[in-house]
């Protein structure tokens, strides 16, 4: 009887500490990319010489005629008959006038080499996620041998220290209901985003009946916007909106699109920064600094994808720069009860405690149309704890920036800039 009670209270125990754990000891911190292109975006990349050529031109059915004809495409060529590309009833390819480098393998390779390289380098996870236009990809369909190979590859590279994730970028160029990027990320398919009658209407309901790629969900990420993007980030409905729940803040290592991230969240989508940094060859793994970070409960693709899903991420031009944050006891990313008062713990650190750079000097609580709540700058150190109350009874959403003194590990880091960008916590109003 004794033997009894004492297994019913300490299970009784487990069940409350369960109940109770705090978010900051229940999430880890992993760190990785979110947008690469190998050599299966064979119409550019690292593996061609660099030259004068480029633009693009575009060989279609005239929807007037029977006919076929050249017109020039969304990007123009800067040189007459130099394109850079070919692109052949929706199909991608180099133009006859792009040559392939001698030592390309150097510089390019398929998934498997980016994964491993990544892996080397210290990277938690890495997504490739090449343009579904590529004349190999086609016909885009789940049994693609090339977009199988990409997905075994990917499942091959995983293993207990490193995730690796399939995807693809939509890059929709001349649709009529609005141009932008988007990656797709543990989809079983794809979608070519210069098919006749595809636009990014098309894509919303296409990827709300995406099916997933074994473990973890399907999640997408709103690519290097600009504000107005996305025909002025139209077309939302709940169902997507719960599939794209990233957008980059951070793109090819240092480029910035925060207003497009201020915009689409006045616009009502609920998405979390994410870095993609963009490279288009092996090179990039080595040199670009900055990262998306996610909080996970463990290194498994599972939970990264998860970690996503939930908007439990961010973006920083720090490569190891650990942020956490919650509000009211929730974690960044999760959507609030109704509320007036907000009770912020801030815990913002960097390990690099020899580097005068890496010392944080400033945090901003920012809401809607990015306007600045709260402002704080503690006496530099590498960590800082603040504990904030905001009273507010309009906002739809908050977010954290963070500064360092150094402004980051990306080329031309400027310390009068933010370093980081913080998931948004909602407000259900």
């Amino acid at each position: 009887m004794k033997l009894s009670i004492s297994i019913a209270a300490l299970l009784a125990a487990a069940i409350l500490a369960g109940q109770t754990r705090s978010p900051f000891d229940e999430f880890k911190i992993f760190a990785g990319s979110t947008h690469a292109h190998t050599a299966y975006t064979w119409s550019h990349g690292e593996q061609f010489v660099k030259g004068d050529c480029a633009g693009i031109v575009v060989y279609n059915k005239d929807p007037n005629s029977p006919t076929h004809g050249w017109s020039d495409g969304y990007v123009k060529t800067k040189e007459a008959g130099c394109p850079g590309i070919f692109v052949i009833d929706s199909f991608q390819y180099p133009s006859n006038s792009m040559k392939v480098r001698a030592d390309w393998q150097e510089v390019q390779g398929p998934p498997a080499r980016h994964f491993a390289l990544a892996k080397a380098n210290g990277y938690d996870f890495y997504t490739v996620t090449d343009h579904s236009q590529e004349a190999a990809f086609q016909p885009a369909s789940p049994d693609n041998p090339l977009w199988i190979a990409a997905r075994t590859q990917a499942e091959q590279a995983t293993d207990a220290k490193f995730v690796a994730i399939p995807g693809f970028e939509f890059s929709e160029n001349d649709g009529p209901g609005g141009k932008g990027h988007i990656n797709v990320m543990n989809s079983e398919g794809m979608l070519n985003a210069l098919a006749p009658g595809v636009d990014l209407p098309h894509f919303y309901k296409w990827l709300a009946a995406a099916k997933s790629n074994g473990d973890g969900p399907v999640v997408a990420s709103f690519n290097h916007p600009g504000p107005d993007q996305y025909a002025d980030w139209a077309d939302r409905d709940p169902q997507v909106t719960d599939i794209i729940t990233m957008l980059e803040v951070i793109n090819s290592n240092n480029k910035i699109h925060y207003p497009g991230f201020v915009k689409a969240l006045d616009k009502g989508w609920k998405v979390s920064p994410v870095c993609g940094n963009d490279n288009h060859g092996l090179t990039g793994i080595t040199k670009q600094k900055s990262r998306t970070f996610v909080l996970a409960r463990t290194r498994t693709k599972a939970e990264v994808l998860d970690a996503m899903k939930n908007r439990r991420t961010y973006a920083s031009l720090d490569g190891n720069l650990q942020c956490k944050y919650t509000v009211n006891g929730a974690i960044m990313g999760s959507t609030l009860k109704p509320s007036g008062t907000f009770q912020f713990d801030i815990r913002i650190s960097d390990p690099d405690t020899s580097s005068a750079g890496d010392k944080i000097t400033k945090i901003d609580i920012v809401k809607d149309g990015g306007a600045v709540v709260q402002h704080y700058e503690p006496a530099p150190g590498y960590s800082v704890h603040w504990t904030p109350t905001v009273q507010d009874a309009t906002a739809h959403y908050f977010f954290i920036r963070v500064w360092t003194a150094g402004g980051g590990d990306a080329p031309g880091a400027k310390p009068e800039n933010p370093v980081a960008w913080l998931a948004p916590v909602w407000v259900s109003r």
